[in-house]
């Protein structure tokens, strides 16, 4: 949710005329996009730099592209030691870990196989939501779904063949980077639901812990660069400013204008765009299983955002 600012006084006889924007559409649309490319970044970002670093050039971007929003929109960082306090942990659950995580995944998997996994974080956060929020109650639709999805999700590894020819810590990371996301906004539902800050706000402060988090962990794993590639840098780059900054604020104006239900069905467009990307950019292989098992855990993870009428 974005800040609302209050309209200006304007007299009966002369409306103020309504400032046009994007058609949410449209935003929706490239938000898929920017989304969807991430993945393919990430390998190319990793081809010239450690993940870690890649991580770090994104954090930074990324920051960067709020920063001038706040300062255009007037925003301020949150106030209080406790919500900053908050903040901290929210920033290595939904940024630095999951970012970290994925970079270190592409170094062994396809770009397309790691968008694949990004799709399973509504199905983590439907099964973790039934045990830490007690507002969301099961239903047999939603728990259908969560099976569902995870049906699919063997399918694309390939379980009939015993995970044949999957690299199995690569997978993992990206796994465990698709359920950080969930554990985060279980964490900041609970700990930051009423700040009085604006979305805005609270996400700048969020990315500047998580940049501070990376620039302090990249140091101790990594040597600096003795060269810098171009293209992995500007991969790198448009990782973090669009990836990122862009995106984020294209969300808050999403959310803003249709809501969040409407808003997180972008999730279901990243894997397909991903792995367009991958196969038609980078050339990556793809089997029938690929496709037909991320239909599989997109249609499980819409059913687990089902809700019953009221």
């Amino acid at each position: 949710m974005t800040a609302v600012t209050a309209p200006a006084r304007t007299s009966p006889q002369a409306p103020a005329r309504p400032r046009r924007t994007l058609d949410w559409r449209l935003r929706f649309g490239v938000l898929s996009l920017i989304w969807g490319f991430s993945f393919l970044l990430i390998k190319v970002g990793t081809d010239g730099y450690a993940p870690f670093q890649v991580t770090l050039g994104r954090l930074l971007f990324g920051t960067a592209v709020l920063a001038v929003a706040m300062v255009v929109k007037r925003e301020r960082l949150p106030r209080g030691a406790r919500t900053w306090a908050h903040l901290t942990v929210a920033a290595f659950l939904l940024n630095a870990l999951p970012f970290s995580l994925f970079a270190y995944a592409e170094l062994t998997i396809p770009s397309t196989l790691a968008g694949i996994c990004n799709a399973t974080s509504p199905l983590w956060g439907m099964a973790l939501s039934l045990v830490a929020l007690s507002e969301d109650r099961p239903t047999r639709l939603r728990v259908a779904g969560l099976g569902l999805g995870f049906l699919g999700v063997l399918t694309v590894l390939g379980a009939w063949q015993g995970f044949h020819g999957l690299d199995a810590r690569g997978t993992a990371l990206a796994l465990l980077a698709s359920l950080s996301y969930p554990i985060g906004w279980i964490y900041l539902r609970r700990t930051l639901a009423d700040t009085g800050s604006s979305a805005l706000s609270m996400t700048g402060g969020q990315l500047l812990l998580a940049t501070l988090q990376l620039a302090v962990v990249t140091p101790l794993f990594t040597s600096f660069p003795s060269h810098f590639p171009l293209v992995p840098l500007l991969a790198t780059a448009a990782l973090g400013a669009l990836g990122t900054g862009l995106a984020l604020l294209i969300q808050y104006g999403l959310v803003a204008e249709v809501g969040p239900t409407t808003a997180q069905m972008v999730t279901y467009f990243i894997p397909v765009i991903a792995t367009a990307a991958g196969v038609a950019i980078l050339g990556e292989p793809l089997s029938w299983s690929t496709p037909v098992g991320a239909a599989i855990v997109l249609a499980g993870a819409a059913l687990t955002q089902a809700r019953g009428r009221s």
